[in-house]
Parts: structure tokens; sequence; C-alpha cells
């Protein structure tokens, strides 16, 4: 009986430790967290390329915990807030940071 206890106890503690280790922080984000942010990166990207308007070799996008910077040097300000609104419409974004500029 004591041995199950003792078993019991040390795979609480495991499953614990295991929750813990794919949790984040302020500072970090955990496994859950930059799977996510790459799918989101990857949906945004997909997007800027199929809006004929962008060119999106000029747009970089980068993620992290959901809100998406986008950065590059475009032709207008319409451009810039094109890519703005296609991030916007990708679902999992919770915010756009744009840092672009016009060429």
């Amino acid at each position: 009986m004591k041995q199950l206890k003792y078993l019991l106890t040390i795979f609480t503690a495991i499953v614990f430790m295991s929750i813990l280790g794919c949790s984040s922080t302020t500072k970090s984000e955990g496994t859950g967290e930059y799977l996510d942010d790459s799918v989101i990166t990857t949906k945004v990207k997909a997007a800027v390329f199929n809006e004929p308007t962008l060119k999106a070799t000029e747009i970089n996008v980068e993620t992290y915990k959901g809100v998406v910077q986008l950065s590059g040097f475009v032709r207008s300000q319409s451009d810039i807030n094109r890519a703005e609104e296609v991030a916007l419409g990708v679902k999992g974004v919770k915010a756009v940071k744009n840092d672009m500029r016009v060429k």
C-alpha cells in the first residue's frame, strides 16, 4: 500500500512538472504557443502572398503570443494599410504591430 502511494505521488509530480514545462511565462512562450505562432505567421504570409496588390517579398512577418509584427519597405501608405487589414483578417491574430515604411 505504501508503494502504491509512493508511485502515485511520483506520477502526480511528473505530470505536474510536465504541465509547467509547457506553460508560458511573461517573457517566453510555451511549446504550444510557439507552434500556434508559427501557424499564424504562415497563414499571414500566405494571405499577404495571395493579395494581388502587395509584394510579399517586401513584407516580413513575425508573431509572438498572437501579436503579428509586420516590417519592411513598401511602395505606398495604402500598401501598409492593406497589409495590416490582411493580417487582422487571419484567424488567431490578436493584434498587429505595423513597423512597415514607405520607400
